[in-house]
């Protein structure tokens, strides 16, 4: 259970970044998005930025359902695989592209390319780990 509350609670501060940001903030924003050659490879908007708000918020409240912490016994089947798409998503994540994001990328030397090896993509890992936990209960 305490690696569900982690994980949601992780899920939904990560969100209110991205609403943060959606409202035209730009503290950590430079170094969250990759980059070639010192240019951001992406320049997402307003609106693509708070659907990343939304998704994370609805996969915070996935994790939840699951853990039980919301709706218990509600919806289980449906929640049980969500949750296991969502720790897959993640470790994908951390995985990346190989070429932009992930352990495995090959562009490396920006300052999203450092924070990636270190925060972002083991940050998806925990992630991952801690949603296994909501599904089995095994940490």
């Amino acid at each position: 259970m305490a690696g569900a509350v982690l994980a949601v609670t992780l899920l939904v501060l990560i969100a209110a970044l991205h609403v943060y940001w959606a409202l035209g903030g730009r503290a950590g924003n430079s170094a969250a998005l990759p980059e070639r050659n010192g240019v951001q490879i992406i320049q997402p908007g307003p609106l693509a930025t708070l659907s990343v708000a939304i998704a994370l918020l609805i996969a915070a409240g996935i994790v939840a359902i699951e853990a039980g912490l919301l709706f218990r016994g509600e919806f289980q089947p449906a929640v049980f695989i969500l949750c296991v798409l969502l720790a897959v998503v993640f470790l994908a994540r951390a995985v990346g592209d190989f070429r932009y994001v992930g352990f495995f990328k090959k562009n490396l030397g920006s300052r999203f390319a450092y924070l990636d090896t270190w925060v972002f993509s083991p940050l998806c890992v925990l992630l991952a780990l801690l949603i296994v936990d909501a599904i089995t209960g095994a940490f």
